[in-house]
């Protein structure tokens, strides 16, 4: 009877799962570096066709001549008679917006408006997202709730509403007249007085939510320390409480004065010609006058003014995040 055959040792049978193993690893590192790659790209795709390729092209039409063709201005490129293409740019459309006064006054007049209301939604928006980010869970969500409510309007539809509310025999008017407070209607509309009011209103939720995000997620035992070691309400709220929120109420700013300064809807129904902002002037360039090319360099010195608050806030950004770390 033979002796029972010797166990063969495991590594001897099973093959080396070394190898293996860093295969599957790398193509486990392949697959989060491709997937790394969409996530970051798709954004950068979707400024690249949506913002950067549109503001080629009018910059592009800028640095073209009105004519009267279809499309209304001179192409980029041309053949020569000697077979050469040239490039032919003209700058004159950028000189013109400094020797014309109307174009200075709109983009002056645009920026003063943006500003007086970016200044007046905070005012209305602080004490707002305050509240609600100092309340109950079922009542922040109900507060929160109606300042969203309103987009679920139409837009234009609103400043419709403001139309009817604010003109001499509107609902404002008609109170005032009936307890007796004014004997004569007052003149609201087509006055910068209902171009705030109507800015405000629309953007108003674009200051309430950023800075009650800042404030719902800041550390109320700050607070409390605060106040324990002496200090009052009014204190408290400047030392601790407005510092922390600093970066909710810049990105409101931004996020309510670069839309405004390039609006035409509000100014165009409830503001006065008399005191036109850029955006009016801009569409009545393009629609009215079809100068393509003047249109042009306004929409491209606007967007150039407006770049600056933008790299000011990611500057602010940068500078927090390094603060913070």
């Amino acid at each position: 009877m033979t002796d029972a055959a010797e166990p063969v040792p495991a590594a001897a049978v099973a093959p080396d799962a070394a190898p293996l193993r860093r295969t599957l690893a790398a193509v486990f590192d392949a697959a989060a570096d491709a997937w790394r790659l969409i996530v970051v790209g798709v954004p950068y795709l979707w400024l690249l066709l949506f913002f950067l390729a549109p503001f080629l092209i009018i910059v592009k039409i800028s640095v073209a001549l009105s004519e009267i063709a279809q499309p209304p201005y001179t192409a980029l490129w041309q053949w020569t008679e000697d077979g050469a293409l040239q490039l032919r740019l003209y700058f004159s459309n950028f000189a013109f917006l400094l020797e014309d006064p109307l174009y200075i006054v709109g983009y002056l007049n645009a920026l003063k408006i943006a500003g007086i209301s970016t200044v007046l939604c905070l005012v209305a928006a602080y004490p707002i997202a305050y509240a609600i980010a100092r309340s109950g869970h079922t009542a922040r969500n109900v507060l929160l709730l109606l300042v969203i409510l309103p987009f679920w309007t139409s837009f234009l539809l609103r400043i419709y509403a403001w139309m009817g509310i604010l003109n001499k025999q509107g609902l404002i008017n008609n109170v005032l007249t009936f307890f007796g407070i004014i004997d004569q209607p007052i003149e609201m509309m087509y006055t910068d007085f209902a171009v705030y009011l109507g800015i405000v209103y629309s953007y108003l939720p674009f200051m309430v939510l950023p800075i009650y995000v800042n404030l719902e997620k800041m550390d109320v035992s700050l607070v409390e320390a605060a106040m324990d070691l002496g200090s009052r309400r009014w204190r408290v709220f400047l030392d601790v409480t407005l510092p922390l929120s600093v970066p909710g109420i810049v990105a409101g700013a931004l996020l309510v004065f670069i839309p405004a300064t390039g609006e035409y809807v509000i100014p165009a129904l409830l503001g006065s010609p008399s005191s036109p902002m850029i955006g009016r002037v801009l569409f009545d360039e393009f629609y009215a006058n079809r100068d393509w090319p003047v249109a042009a360099a306004v929409a491209t010195v606007l967007l150039v003014l407006l770049v600056a608050p933008i790299l000011m806030f990611q500057h602010y950004q940068m500078r927090q995040a390094e603060a913070d770390r």
